[in-house]
């Protein structure tokens, strides 16, 4: 189904998808500060299946609605973006999305399901799928349905691997970073700022891209 040389093309692409900075990669990476390698794993385990979800959406035609009805993609849009912006104030005005308090410690079911949401809610990954994983795709090959949802599954578990790494090499900073408050509080803010920017630049995301 799949020749070599796509789907080489394919990884290298994804793989540089997955590395560019964002609000589901600096999340996997915040927790690993904070609360280590399975809260790390498990917000990766989210954002993984978020994918999925997208690409399943996209294969059943829904990513489409998104584009032809306006109404449709402003609630995602806005849905989406008013919960990015939610987590950004949040990192910055209370400073605890990285803690080493363990009463700011976040359940393990809470971080996956962040993980989770701060992917399905947010429109830009659905139509990206959409846009992207067509590319690879050929009728000659078989079923488009099938190969839609193979490089879907590729592209999450990419995505869970990928931000895992990131996430449990942030986890072994964490004992310098607690011994410095200052730094720690930089961070809440550099996170903040970034779900911030997310979310801005979906409330500036056009119909059409």
């Amino acid at each position: 189904m799949f020749p070599p040389e796509i789907l080489i093309a394919y990884l290298a692409a994804v793989v540089l998808v997955v590395l560019a900075p964002g609000p589901d990669n600096i999340l996997a990476i915040s927790r690993g500060l904070s609360q280590g390698r399975p809260a790390a794993m498990l917000s990766s385990v989210g954002a993984g299946l978020g994918i999925m979800l997208h690409t399943l959406a996209a294969t059943l035609g829904l990513a489409l609605v998104l584009q032809t009805s306006p109404v449709a993609f402003w609630v995602v849009k806005a849905v989406g973006a008013a919960y990015l912006l939610w987590l950004g104030f949040k990192a910055i005005s209370a400073r605890n999305l990285i803690s080493f308090e363990p009463a700011a410690a976040q359940p393990l079911w809470r971080v996956f399901t962040v993980g989770f949401l701060s992917n399905v809610l947010n429109p830009k990954p659905g139509l990206f799928v959409v846009a992207f994983i067509p590319q690879f795709v050929s009728i000659s090959r078989g079923s488009v349905t099938m190969q839609m949802v193979a490089y879907g599954a590729i592209f999450a578990v990419i995505t869970t691997v990928v931000f895992s790494l990131l996430g449990v090499f942030a986890a072994r900073l964490s004992g310098w970073l607690s011994q410095r408050p200052k730094a720690v509080a930089a961070t809440n803010v550099g996170a903040g700022v970034t779900f911030i920017a997310a979310g801005l630049s979906i409330l500036a995301l056009g119909r059409r891209q």
